[in-house]
């Protein structure tokens, strides 16, 4: 049967969300394995130290431990291999050290700080990272936000702490880019999620997909972006990436915000948020029906909607624990060339904190997909003169064991996984593997015309 005719457009009720959901607070015990990991993790790579980066934007590392992010000001965590913790602080966060998660002992830097903030008990950030046991006799690793697998030699740190780093440790040679300890596809410790910390991701693509579904019913000609975009922020919660509200063309005058731009029949149309643990995304035409779009991309639907919805659907169907991430990549290659469709990022990425972690899946990858890991679908296609289609959202891997921990101590976020397999499973008729579980409200529902918010693509 050809593609096109897998799957039809046809009125089905939306997704179920949910509000008022509580925040999960994860438990002391899982902070406290949390830094038995890293430093089971230290020990293995020879390291006697890591030092670990942070800032608002990069602070992810950091707050896998601490508990928190330095919010304006930047901060180091020096962790030694037998466990001693030591925070350096600008002015302003030296407040939050007492409230670490990992407790340690607090130390000043106010280097840190703002821009012409007062500067007293200012010493050599050398002198500060020696005090924390840094020295020549063993080897540093420098925590950053990036990976850099072809240049090994790279950091991602600014230059004025990577050279008290490098002399405290006696020497660039004794100073190592151990972001990988985190983050690495292959290693990282925060690849893997236990239950309490998918509860605590859940709440964060829950919210992210209710609030773009209820921006997506508010689209309409004559509307601006910014009273569409204004019902993705959501109960204070700080965003992980730039928030989307875009009609027609986007970036004129370098724009990147929600502006007074209206809305026209007709219209590219894309909607993107993301709070702690989910992205949610959405890129559709506003019109009603194919009669309604530009004469150029009359085909959108046949063209672009229905190969892209089949690569999601044929993604969401594959994975599972135990198939590789080359494997994953050839699966999206084979139903959406990239020949034909463009696209250029990795197709699915691990998610956290941030919005994007780091990737298992990449052309001949051979990591292997394991329970306890977050995905978003990011498969983006680009076809030429075409307006794109988008449904990005979050989703896990939970073995039968991690299944029933969620659902014993997280009666709440199991039940609404529960309802959101459901409605994929016998709505839109996609037969997940029983190790997929559902963070996001909106996995696998695609309206591509953005007018009629009664049909939806439903595969045959």
């Amino acid at each position: 049967m050809p593609t096109e005719q897998r799957y039809r457009l046809q009125p089905i009720p939306a997704p179920q969300t949910f509000s008022d959901v509580p925040s999960v607070v994860l438990p002391d015990d899982t902070l406290a394995a949390r830094l038995q990991q890293v430093l089971l993790a230290i020990r293995q790579a020879g390291l006697s130290h890591l030092v670990i980066y942070a800032d608002k934007e990069h602070g992810a590392n950091f707050e896998y431990l601490a508990g928190f992010i330095p919010r304006f000001e930047e901060a180091l965590l020096v962790v030694s291999a037998d466990g001693d913790l030591n925070y350096i602080m600008g002015n302003e966060n030296l407040k939050l050290v007492p409230h670490a998660r990992n407790p340690g002992k607090c130390l000043h830097m106010p280097l840190f700080s703002l821009p012409n903030q007062p500067a007293e008990n200012d010493v050599p950030l050398a002198s500060l990272l020696s005090a924390c046991g840094i020295c020549s006799r063993g080897n540093v690793g420098v925590v950053g936000w990036k990976l850099f697998p072809h240049h090994p030699t790279l950091f991602d740190v600014p230059a004025f702490i990577l050279d008290a780093v490098r002399e405290a440790a006696g020497g660039q040679e004794k100073v190592v880019n151990a972001t990988g300890l985190f983050i690495s596809p292959e290693q990282g410790v925060r690849t893997l999620n236990n239950a309490s910390e998918i509860a605590f991701y859940e709440y964060g693509a829950n919210l992210a997909s209710t609030r773009v579904l209820a921006a997506l019913n508010t689209i309409a000609p004559g509307k601006s972006e910014k009273a569409i975009g204004q019902h993705l922020a959501a109960e204070g919660q700080p965003n992980n990436v730039v928030m989307i509200a875009a009609t027609g063309e986007r970036f004129a005058h370098a724009g990147l915000y929600p502006s007074d731009k209206t809305v026209t029949r007709g219209d590219k149309f894309s909607l993107t948020v993301g709070y702690k643990g989910g992205l949610t995304s959405r890129s559709a035409y506003v019109v009603a029906n194919a009669a309604e779009l530009p004469a150029c991309v009359a085909d959108y639907l046949e063209r672009v909607a229905i190969p892209y919805y089949h690569a999601v659907v044929s993604w969401l169907e594959f994975i599972r624990p135990g198939v590789t991430g080359g494997e994953v990549y050839r699966l999206v290659e084979s139903v959406l060339p990239k020949k034909a469709f463009h696209w250029h990022l990795n197709p699915g990425h691990f998610v956290a904190d941030e919005e994007w972690l780091s990737s298992p899946i990449y052309a001949d990858s051979t990591v292997t997909l394991k329970s306890g890991m977050l995905l978003q679908i990011d498969i983006i296609p680009s076809v030429p003169g075409y307006g794109g289609s988008s449904i990005e959202d979050t989703v896990g891997l939970a073995d039968k064991s991690l299944r029933d921990e969620l659902a014993r101590d997280y009666p709440q976020t199991w039940a609404r996984m529960q309802a959101r397999r459901k409605y994929v499973t016998e709505t839109l008729n996609i037969a997940l593997p029983e190790e997929v579980i559902l963070l996001s409200n909106t996995v696998g529902y695609l309206r591509p015309f953005l007018l009629d918010q009664a049909q939806a693509l439903v595969r045959v």
